[in-house]
Order: C-alpha cells, then structure tokens, then sequence
C-alpha cells in the first residue's frame, strides 16, 4: 500500500508540474520599444491602452529605456501591425517590435527604408506647432518623416517653435504643417480636429490660440 501511495503521489506531482509548465508556455512574449514615455502618467497611458486586450499578462515598462514587454495567449496571437497599431491610438511612436512565438518562431517589425533624399533639394523653414512635451515632439516628427523627404525635425516646447529640413521637390511646408495638424496638433496654417486633439493623452493638451488665459 505504501508503495501505491507513493507512485500515486509521484503521478500527481508529475501532473500538476506538466500543467504549470504548459501554462507558462502557452503564451507569446512581446517586446516593443516606445518614443514618448517621458513620464509615469505616460507610462499609465500605454499600459491601460492595452489592457483593452483581454488576456494580457506580465505588463513591464522601463522609463529609462522605452521598452514596454507583456505576455498574451497564443491561441489568441497579435501581429507585429496590431501592436504597433495598439500603441499608435494609446498616443506614442513604437520604434521597434519583437514577438515570440510559443513554438520559437520570432517575428520582428521592418526596419525603416532608407530616404532617398536630393541633397541640393534640402531646404530648412520653421513654423509654430502647438505641443507642451517630449511626447509631443516624437508624435509630429513621426508624422512629417512618414513622407520620406524629412531629414531633420527639431521642435522647442518654450516657444512651440517646429524647424524642418526637407526635400523641396518631394513637400511643401504646408504639407509637412497638415500632417503635424493631423496627428492632433495646431500650426501656423492649419488647425488640428477638436476631436483628435482631445483623444490625445491629458499631458499632451496644449494651450491652444483660441483659449483664454
């Protein structure tokens, strides 16, 4: 009898430690690197953005690195496009993606192509673009490098004051002032939607022209 207990309780062992192995194996992991996350409450943003997703497990932000990693059940699997999309509506720029896949399969983000930029075509022309921080900043020079013809983007917060090196035969100025509206942001040409300047996240509401002091 002793030894049925034994070989029973073995069993039961083996079983239970099978299962705790199948449970920290049936999900993919996930590493993404963010611009923008200058602060906690950006940090806040992100997290509760994603936690939408149902299932989503093991949430880790590092401040100083912008990397944000989580786990999420593989029956279930996310794309590179939907994590990325994830993070674009929570207001931050993801710069690079890594997933995991349970069976070892790793599927990354495509690196940026390269700008094929005419040099003697470079022109540099500043314009006001209302932001009130770093996240800001990233938020419109990811919209402007979208097109392919920026090559530099500088932006001062004390005198919302953007400065944008281009190709001139790609853009305009006023293009590059309607894409930074577009995501949300007034210029000197064109005002941002109401509505997309009040999705973005509470640290981003800049004083806009029209409101009192």
């Amino acid at each position: 009898m002793k030894n049925i207990i034994i070989a029973f309780t073995a069993l039961l062992c083996f079983g239970l430690t099978n299962n705790i192995d199948a449970q920290k194996t049936d999900r993919d992991n996930y590493e993404v690197k963010v611009d923008g996350l200058g602060c906690p409450f950006c940090a806040f943003g992100l997290e509760k953005k994603f936690k939408e997703l149902k299932g989503l497990k093991n949430v880790k932000i590092d401040m100083e690195t912008g990397i944000f990693t989580f786990t999420y059940p593989a029956e279930n699997p996310l794309s590179v496009l939907e994590v990325e999309h994830q993070v674009n509506e929570a207001g931050y720029t993801p710069i690079k993606t890594k997933i995991v896949r349970v069976d070892g399969k790793i599927e990354e983000s495509e690196e940026p192509e390269e700008i094929d930029i005419d040099e003697t075509m470079l022109t540099t022309k500043s314009f006001y673009a209302g932001g009130d921080c770093d996240m800001c900043r990233s938020r419109m020079e990811r919209a402007v490098r979208r097109t392919g013809a920026v090559t530099e983007f500088d932006w001062r917060r004390k005198k919302k004051m953007a400065t944008v090196t281009y190709d001139k035969s790609k853009v305009t100025i006023r293009d590059l002032e309607k894409l930074i509206a577009d995501a949300g942001h007034d210029t000197k040409s064109f005002r941002a939607e109401d509505e997309k300047y009040k999705s973005l996240p509470e640290c981003c509401h800049y004083k806009r022209n029209n409101e009192n002091d």
